[in-house]
């Protein structure tokens, strides 16, 4: 069974193969919606891009990016530099052992943002 690993809260959970990252960490407890978001979201949706997380460790454990998450994610300030490991924890499934950043800040001076 594939490990999760929230850097953020310290906590790890195990999940079986297949398994919906934000699905379990809701059910695990951990918040992916920063403020209001945590009531005003799409649901699991992928339309609102609140439940964004940085995939630390394990990117090629998770699915591929589709097309929803793509458009969803290029449309965020925080994506900007972080295209590799930024995903939405709605669309994410987990194949193995990953380590996630939960509610990643914006990096609006990183050395990628006005490239």
């Amino acid at each position: 069974m594939p490990t999760i690993t929230f850097a953020n809260e310290k906590k790890e959970i195990q999940v079986p193969a297949g398994a919906n990252l934000r699905k379990e960490a809701l059910s695990a407890g951990v918040s992916l919606y920063p403020g209001i978001h945590k009531v005003a979201n799409c649901h699991g949706f992928g339309t609102c891009g609140s439940c964004r997380v940085l995939i630390t460790k394990g990117m090629e454990n998770t699915s591929s990016k589709g097309i929803i998450e793509s458009a969803r994610l290029a449309g965020l300030l925080a994506y900007i530099g972080n295209e590799g490991t930024m995903r939405l924890a709605c669309q994410t499934t987990v194949k193995g052992d990953i380590t996630v950043t939960t509610c990643p800040p914006m990096n609006m001076f990183g050395e990628n943002f006005f490239s």
